[in-house]
């Protein structure tokens, strides 16, 4: 599987959006955030693009 890296740089324009999130992954991603010195956003963003740039998208539903 490819390694996941969090880059440090935002390029890209953000857009609001309120979701909802297990309490525990948060803790997980807070942790992070304060060990890497990297936003809560940004940790977030990159593993939700990291997800689906690595999505096996043959089970999807048609």
């Amino acid at each position: 599987m490819k390694e996941f890296k969090i880059p440090k740089n935002e390029d890209e324009q953000s857009v609001l959006k309120t979701i909802r999130i297990k309490y525990s992954v948060l803790k997980k991603i807070e942790d992070l955030s304060k060990r890497s010195n990297i936003s809560v956003n940004k940790i977030i963003n990159e593993c939700i693009d990291f997800a689906l740039e690595n999505l096996d998208e043959s089970n999807l539903d048609k």
